[in-house]
């Protein structure tokens, strides 16, 4: 036996449950290579949950409660610009209201159609010229019924202003020809202290 007893013991109680290279073999196997399994396992599970498959026909996918148009219309929605930037020249000539209403307002108000009074028919614009100008133009630049904004049209508020007064005038009102503002003159230098 060996010299000194318990160093057996102390030897034994010092020891795991590994007792050969096989059980640690498989103690490496089951710590390591199965929690690597079981995270690819969960993985696949999260990515591959409630996944449709792909389809070109836009009436036979759905998702959500909604086709594949409508969903594109949506984000279509949610990513459209915020603004615009317009250059145009300051100091092109306006055009007159005549010009403005062949251009944009003739469609309408030429046949009268979706209640918008007929040029030149007296009793149709009796009711809106009582109303004044003011009503008329803001009728005209923010749009009113079937009519949008400004008809639809791209014009300065002083283009749509005259084509109010020439069809508002051609229907029995006598408005004043709207000019073009005139913008404020730039200080006089000599007037600047120095």
């Amino acid at each position: 036996m060996s010299a000194n007893p318990h160093d057996h013991a102390a030897e034994e109680a010092h020891t795991g449950p590994i007792k050969n290279p096989k059980q640690l073999l498989v103690a490496v196997f089951f710590s390591f290579v199965v929690p690597i399994f079981i995270i690819i396992g969960l993985v696949y599970y999260v990515v591959s949950d409630a996944k449709p498959a792909g389809t070109n026909s836009a009436d036979t996918m759905v998702l959500g409660g909604m086709t594949a148009e409508s969903q594109s219309q949506a984000v279509a929605a949610r990513i459209q610009k915020v603004g615009v930037v317009e250059i145009r020249d300051a100091n092109r000539e306006l055009k007159s209201g005549e010009e403005v209403f062949k251009a944009q307002c003739t469609t309408c108000h030429t046949a009268g159609v979706a209640g918008a009074p007929k040029f030149g028919e007296a009793s149709a614009w009796a009711a809106r010229i009582a109303t004044g100008y003011e009503a008329l133009l803001h009728s005209a630049l923010k749009g009113k019924g079937a009519m949008g904004a400004q008809g639809g049209g791209d014009f300065e508020d002083t283009e749509i202003a005259r084509a109010v007064v020439y069809m508002a005038n051609a229907g029995g009102a006598k408005f004043p020809v709207p000019q073009k503002p005139v913008a404020a003159a730039p200080a006089d230098a000599a007037s600047a202290p120095q």
